[in-house]
């Protein structure tokens, strides 16, 4: 292929590839939880166009294709909220969703002045959970999330950065 993975911000253009990408990558974790109604599964293109305007979102590209996506935003109590992580299921294990994390928590940090980065992911959700704690998250806590999925809450201090996986 010869061709290797760029991160960069994602543009008005990329929210269809995003969308697509979303729901292809959280199938797994429907399918996980046997729960089909899961948020990142029910929502709209609009509300990914409104994230990609509004909050700080990057993707992975493979060429023309966007391969890996994951947004964030300052939250009212100085942290950040980091979330819809999703690498292309054929490119996981590959270093992307790291490199996508830290991408994030950089501009978070330098656009937002954010010094504490939290994320959730569902309970059974062990490669997630594999990823976080790899790149120097912790779990602070316990939460249920809209579609009834119960959650861990993981956060880790701005500036931390354990491996790139």
């Amino acid at each position: 292929m010869g061709m290797s993975v760029t991160i960069s911000a994602a543009t008005e253009q990329d929210a269809e590839q995003i969308f697509k990408l979303q729901y292809l990558c959280f199938q797994s974790e429907a399918a996980l939880y046997g729960n089909y109604r899961i948020d990142p599964l029910v929502q709209s293109l609009e509300s990914v166009r409104r994230e990609v305007a509004a909050d700080c979102v990057f993707v992975a590209r493979l060429g023309d294709e966007v391969v890996g996506s994951v947004r964030g935003r300052a939250t009212e109590d100085g942290a950040a909220a980091i979330g819809r992580l999703c690498v292309h299921p054929r490119l996981q294990g590959h270093g992307i969703g790291a490199r996508l994390l830290r991408a994030a928590e950089t501009a978070l940090t330098e656009e937002c002045g954010a010094t504490l980065f939290r994320l959730h992911t569902g309970h059974r959700s062990e490669g997630n959970l594999r990823l976080y704690r790899k790149v120097g998250y912790e779990a602070v806590g316990r939460s249920k999330g809209a579609d009834g999925v119960e959650m861990i809450v993981l956060e880790k201090k701005a500036g931390t950065y354990v491996a790139t996986a």
